[in-house]
């Protein structure tokens, strides 16, 4: 059901109640992680919290695969998606800080041919530019294309060129995950070493990260890996990980608690790990600048800024730097979070896509650091997102029931098939199968939209896979004749609709 970040930083909560939180990792974490998985019902958990330098604790819950025995534990890989980001993006101020670069180059030096919808955007776009989120994309756009797709990382990144931005360049931020996969490709441009390796030698084997990769293949065939889920009719279904290795640098590492420790402890040490510095600090303070403006005035209680530095989300809390950055695949949602003041940091792996418990009990832990009165954050979380997910089924049984009176459609079938494009997307076909019209799509050959009557010409489209989900889709007829197509899928992969002009 959820496919990216959760953009919300920190939902903290406080209470009148004067309970002590000190001991809550070591007298109450235990008991209290289970008892919250239940609520959210999730089936894996995986945590590590460090603290002035050590892991003070580590620890899996629950299973890998629902109904079967094993367990999650602190080398369970996850899928962390966005995540990645603030690996790329340190990775490209290493090369900033070496001055093999700087982050205020223009992207067409390194990416040849490299152009935006905007001709002054093409003209002026910078690599800071594409790792702090502010080229003019609304949050997610284009991701109906880019994400799980059959396109090569290059023909993407061209592509952008063909994305109407909502917005004017540098306006305002929109979360754009083709502008990290680009950043990406800006390390073998300078280095002439792809982003994977790079990532291997100069992060990865450095901190002992031994069980992190960056291939589909590594997480479908590992012997100790959680399986993703979904919501979807009203319960928990299996999913297929994502196929995203044309885009990893925007989402594509797979690891584990174990491994994402030791990230974290040599971010809290100021580039130090094991007494080595692996990377200079000065890289790390550029990456946990503001650049961009996130929300302009927070809500949030104890919070005045909210902004994005280089993959890192930043803000404040109780008079704390909170740095921090959201994953999330299809069937994983994750988080790390910072305060490095305190020399704080955690971070919390699950394999449903369905729950906001990861970002609960970062903020959780956070108010035990800084000694907030104490509120079950997870408790007071879930009733927004249950009544979201009540929403959420609702609407999708009210148009099935719909469907169910089977309505007859304006036109007959086959009037309503051919070939249609959309100047992002590219081709869709839609054919008669079985005395049903199902949409085929040119960069998704493994996805399909089956659609039923609603009446006229509108249609409900039940996707497969069903991260997309339940959509109604209305096609356009002039003269009796049907000219274009209007698709859409859920908002957690891609907030736009998208119109396809049918040309067969």
């Amino acid at each position: 059901m959820k496919k990216l970040i959760v953009l919300s930083l920190f939902t903290f909560s406080f209470s009148l109640f004067t309970f002590s939180q000190s001991n809550f990792i070591k007298d109450s974490l235990d008991t209290y992680i289970p008892r919250e998985m239940k609520r959210w019902n999730i089936p894996g958990v995986a945590v590590a919290v460090v603290k002035d330098g050590k892991v003070v604790y580590m620890k899996g819950f629950g299973v890998r695969e629902i109904g079967k025995p094993d367990k999650v534990d602190e080398n369970t890989l996850f899928m962390i998606a966005s995540n990645t980001k603030a690996y790329t993006a340190t990775a490209v101020t290493l090369l900033a800080y070496q001055r093999r670069m700087s982050l205020d180059d223009k992207v067409s030096k390194f990416i040849p041919g490299y152009k935006l919808y905007d001709s002054l955007a093409s003209a002026n776009v910078t690599v800071r530019d594409i790792l702090c989120h502010r080229i003019g994309f609304l949050t997610f756009q284009s991701d109906f294309l880019n994400w799980d797709c059959n396109m090569s990382r290059k023909d993407l990144m061209m592509n952008m060129r063909t994305v109407k931005p909502m917005y004017g360049f540098r306006t305002r931020f929109g979360y754009c995950n083709m502008g990290f996969v680009t950043a990406g490709e800006v390390i073998p441009a300078v280095t002439d070493t792809s982003w994977a390796d790079f990532l291997k030698y100069h992060i990865f084997m450095p901190l002992n990260m031994s069980r992190t990769t960056t291939r589909n293949i590594d997480i479908v065939n590992d012997k100790n890996a959680a399986k993703p889920y979904t919501w979807y009719g009203g319960k928990l279904v299996p999913i297929p990980y994502d196929s995203v290795d044309n885009i990893a640098p925007c989402g594509g590492i797979n690891s584990c608690v174990k491994d994402i420790a030791n990230w974290i402890i040599m971010q809290l040490d100021s580039g130090r790990f094991n007494g080595k510095q692996v990377f200079p600090f000065e890289v790390l303070k550029r990456t946990r600048a503001s650049n961009t403006i996130v929300t302009p005035y927070p809500e949030a209680p104890g919070t005045h800024f909210s902004t994005y530095g280089l993959g890192w989300f930043l803000t404040d809390y109780m008079g704390k730097r909170i740095v921090e950055h959201d994953g999330g695949a299809s069937g994983f949602v994750t988080k790390t979070a910072l305060v490095p003041e305190e020399h704080f940091g955690v971070v919390v792996l699950t394999n449903t896509d369905a729950n906001g418990f990861m970002d609960a009990l970062a903020s959780q832990l956070i108010d035990d650091q800084l000694h907030q009165p104490y509120k079950n954050v997870s408790a007071e979380q879930y009733k927004g997102f249950s009544q979201y997910i009540a929403q959420f089924d609702s609407a999708d049984n009210a148009l099935w029931a719909a469907a169910a009176k089977k309505p007859k459609p304006a036109l007959e079938l086959k009037a309503y098939t051919g070939t249609y494009i959309n100047e992002v997307y590219g081709k869709i076909e839609i054919k008669e199968e079985k005395g049903k019209l199902v949409i085929h799509f040119s960069h998704h050959p493994h996805f399909t939209g089956v659609l039923e009557p609603l009446g006229e010409n509108t249609f409900v489209c039940n996707y497969n896979p069903v991260l997309w989900g339940v959509k109604e889709t209305p096609f356009k007829v002039q003269d009796g004749k049907v000219v274009a197509v209007t698709v859409s899928i859920n908002n957690e992969v891609d907030y736009l609709p998208y119109t396809f002009k049918k040309i067969e």
